[in-house]
């Protein structure tokens, strides 16, 4: 009896280890097709490119080190975090990801490994051709999450990648991102693309660091109205060149408080892989 229990516990843990690998597998064919698309043109900015936007934005470009550098087509960054899934939520869960982004053809595919209670999760995040797509599963096998094809969590995911591109700052000249000043330390950028309009404020400090970002965006993909979320960035370091925040967190601000669901740290940064 003991050794048919062992036998089925390996079985098990082979079918876990398989589908976790399976899951990672698609998703990096998906990432490799991300990177392999046509190119645009290499171009660099030039001084006189920023002078049409607000003020702050105009500092938090220079400050972060774009001019006179290659236009960033395509982003590769690793992430480190904790995450909770809900404000009752006592202890944080680890998390690793890592996260590629076209700022050519605006797209995103966010990669996460972590853990449900005790057992591994596997999630991807994917924005591509104006659609967000949302998969979680557990053991890398039952679908946990899978939403798609839903006006508000496209446009939720759009708003992601916008507020983003704190990552990779030239694309904030971006055809499809205009910018409205709003005072001397913030500015609004809508994006539009492929039909759907989304917006965010961004909040500067006097040298140009991107402090803080803030989104109304569909915390469920069946809600009426928006939420707030924002993005609140602690600390920068330079990384291939340009100053880039590098450690944050990301909240809700609900009706009954402000609910702080990710904290995270970013590294291992390429451009134009």
């Amino acid at each position: 009896m003991l050794k048919y229990l062992v036998v089925l516990i390996i079985f098990v843990v082979l079918i876990v280890i398989y589908s976790v690998w399976s899951f990672n597998r698609q998703a990096g064919r998906e990432i490799e097709a991300l990177f392999i698309q046509p190119a645009a043109e290499s171009s660099f900015i030039e001084p006189d490119m920023l002078n049409d936007l607000p003020a702050p934005v105009q500092r938090w470009l220079t400050y972060s080190g774009v001019v006179g550098r290659e236009v960033i087509q395509t982003v590769y960054l690793k992430q480190t975090g904790e995450m909770k899934l809900n404000p009752d939520q006592e202890k944080w869960i680890k998390s690793e990801a890592e996260q590629s982004f076209n700022a050519i053809q605006p797209q995103f595919i966010w990669r996460v490994s972590t853990s449900m209670f005790g057992l591994p999760v596997v999630g991807r995040d994917d924005y591509n051709d104006g659609q967000g797509k949302m998969l979680i599963k557990l053991v890398g096998l039952i679908p946990v999450v899978n939403l798609g094809g839903n006006q508000n969590l496209s446009e939720s995911t759009m708003q992601r990648y916008l507020g983003e591109i704190i990552w990779f700052p030239t694309a904030a000249l971006s055809p499809y991102i205009t910018w409205e000043p709003i005072d001397d330390v913030s500015a609004k950028a809508t994006m539009e693309y492929a039909g759907i309009k989304g917006s965010a404020t961004f909040y500067f400090d006097q040298n140009g660091k991107p402090v803080r970002v803030l989104i109304p965006r569909y915390r469920d993909v069946n809600d009426l109205e928006p939420t707030d979320w924002e993005a609140e960035i602690t600390e920068f370091e330079q990384l291939n060149g340009l100053m880039i925040p590098v450690k944050g967190e990301a909240s809700w601000l609900l009706e009954d408080g402000k609910f702080t669901w990710y904290r995270f740290s970013v590294h291992g940064v390429r451009y134009n892989p």
